[in-house]
């Protein structure tokens, strides 16, 4: 199961099915950055794809008869009126027309009234309704799935979409499994078990004698991962500087070259970022300085130019040359970044008392390692994740009582009144779920337990915590998953065979170390397929963003929470 290649092979089919001679890609915003994730310009290119455009309503008059045009789009209802609109004065000689997800008969009706000149060759169904980040995950890019701790209707359906689009391409016709505690994990899998009846004929698919399963999953189960501070490349880079898109925006550097203002992070496409996507912070520092000193020793050789044989290598290995100097100088500014970030937000002490807090190691001692922490001036959001982290564990009296001090400090301190509204939401989005699970579990310790586990031995005092996810994971690939928690979406008893594939969704985003420790499982379990998505890839800020939009229209009351 390989995501990138699964849309790779689509879009590959597409630039075929329309056969020899020039085209033009029109795609909407989200399969812009479907293909973008997956090939370059470059690769495209040498698919006789000349021309890229977008499909707004204030698209180019300009005709271009000779060309044949792949038209590349969700079946959303702007798209297909924006559609008909070109269609009816068309401005390239062909269009052969292709959906990310299933479209309705309705509307391919409305396409063929509009194709007046006869100039649609083609109208097919793609499954990649999906951004595929690696390999084994996958993001929909919904920065928020509801309000009130509800779903956005748009939202749902457009997570019934992503995930159907997944199993398409995939071609998977899955058990579907959910969180017993969330209402929304329900009802997401509810929706995806009616497009399998109603698409019954497209989920004939032959599964060998295992069957796949899917697990839905609630971020508000595991709301302690998006907040720490991760320490491999990739997750590091995308908590500081943010990946958006496979992009990273630089633009903030003061004197920063033009070409490095917005420089792309993509493993496809870039072998230095893909061989070290998961070396933690300290083994990328010393590849960094071993690649500067080979990039010296190459840029010397490259000045003895005294011979013709100097000059003919010079110009051999230039376009590698070139490549490399950029890549190189790409590498050194994002880590020379998150090295400034590092000190300037004191993260190395920050991030080991977040690891203490959540493997609930020296817990007597958290309420002043935070308050020292706060006194020595560390930014709001570090100080407020410190109070978060801190408000999550927090069952007993006595924690209440610590837990009211450390947020007067924060008020004294003078820490954005933001900050300090999000320490409460945060208990809001995690508090329904603990609520909510006291029916199935004996109390709320017993939960706090699979969040935070206390894991001795462990050499690397900023990876301790491991997230939920690996564990409930690892229990279903075990056959030791229950199914009082997490049960299967049927009325009929599901044997309890062993796993081949997996596909795991979590509503409310996934991160970047999540995905690492499913890639990890991935390898150290050969015979079992793991695929990862979600609403989003977070990182805290992002995360925060979705608490505050989620819990919005909720207050805290002594029972838990509720909806206004």
């Amino acid at each position: 199961m390989d995501l990138i290649q699964a849309i790779k092979l689509y879009i590959i089919k597409m630039t075929e099915d329309c056969g020899p001679g020039m085209k033009v890609l029109l795609m909407d915003k989200a399969t812009t950055s479907i293909v973008s994730a997956v090939f370059s310009q470059s690769e495209i290119l040498q698919r006789e794809v000349y021309l890229f455009e977008q499909l707004t309503s204030t698209s180019s008059s300009d005709s271009m008869y000779h060309m044949k045009c792949i038209t590349f789009l969700r079946p959303t209802s702007e798209n297909i009126s924006l559609l008909c609109k070109e269609l009816r004065n068309p401005r390239y000689g062909y269009y052969y027309i292709y959906f990310s997800n299933i479209i309705s008969k309705t509307d391919i009706k409305t396409i063929a009234e509009s194709d007046i000149q006869e100039v649609v060759r083609e109208v097919q169904e793609y499954y990649a309704d999906y951004l595929a980040v690696a390999p084994h995950l996958f993001s929909l890019n919904i920065p928020s799935c509801g309000q009130c701790l509800s779903w956005d209707p748009l939202q749902l359906t457009r997570c019934t979409q992503g995930i159907i689009s997944v199993l398409l391409s995939l071609k998977k016709n899955p058990l579907i499994r959910f969180q017993a505690s969330s209402k929304m994990s329900k009802q997401l899998a509810e929706k995806v078990k009616v497009i399998f009846s109603k698409e019954e004929n497209l989920f004939n698919l032959k599964q060998g004698d295992i069957q796949p399963q899917l697990l839905i999953l609630d971020r508000r189960e595991d709301p302690v991962t998006p907040l720490l501070m991760p320490w491999s490349y990739q997750a590091m880079v995308h908590e500081l500087l943010t990946i958006n898109n496979n992009q990273v925006d630089l633009s903030h550097i003061e004197d920063i070259k033009p070409d490095l203002k917005k420089v792309l992070l993509c493993a496809e496409q870039d072998d230095l970022y893909k061989q070290n996507i998961y070396k933690n912070f300290g083994e990328i520092g010393e590849i960094m300085k071993s690649l500067i000193d080979d990039f010296k020793s190459k840029a010397k050789n490259h000045q003895k130019l005294d011979t013709i044989s100097d000059m003919k290598a010079f110009v051999e290995n230039y376009p590698q040359f070139k490549k490399m100097s950029s890549t190189v100088a790409k590498h050194v500014i994002i880590m020379e970044q998150l090295s400034n970030y590092v000190t300037k937000k004191n993260l190395l002490e920050v991030s080991e008392l977040q690891q203490q807090i959540a493997c609930d190691i020296q817990s007597s001692q958290h309420t002043q390692k935070i308050k020292e922490l706060i006194e020595k001036g560390i930014p709001d959001e570090e100080a407020s994740k410190l109070v978060m982290l801190y408000a999550l564990k927090s069952f007993s009296k006595d924690s209440n009582r610590e837990l009211t001090s450390l947020i007067q400090i924060l008020k004294s301190k003078k820490v954005a009144e933001h900050w300090i509204e999000l320490v409460h939401d945060v208990m809001k989005y995690q508090s329904k779920i603990i609520l909510d699970n006291e029916n199935t579990l004996k109390n709320a310790k017993q939960i706090t337990k699979r969040f935070y586990k206390d894991l001795k031995g462990v050499d690397n005092i900023f990876t301790q915590h491991v997230p939920l996810m690996k564990e409930l994971v690892e229990d279903l690939i075990k056959s030791r998953l229950k199914e009082e928690q997490y049960p299967f979406l049927s009325d009929i008893n599901q044997p309890t065979k062993r796993v081949q594939d997996i596909i795991v969704f979590v509503i409310g985003g996934v991160t970047y170390e999540e995905s690492m420790a499913i890639y990890n499982m991935n390898i150290s379990n050969p015979q079992v397929r793991i695929i990862l998505g979600g609403s989003t890839v977070h990182n805290s800020s992002s995360f925060l963003n979705e608490v505050k939009l989620a819990t919005f229209g909720v207050i805290k009351s002594r029972g838990g929470s509720r909806k206004l």
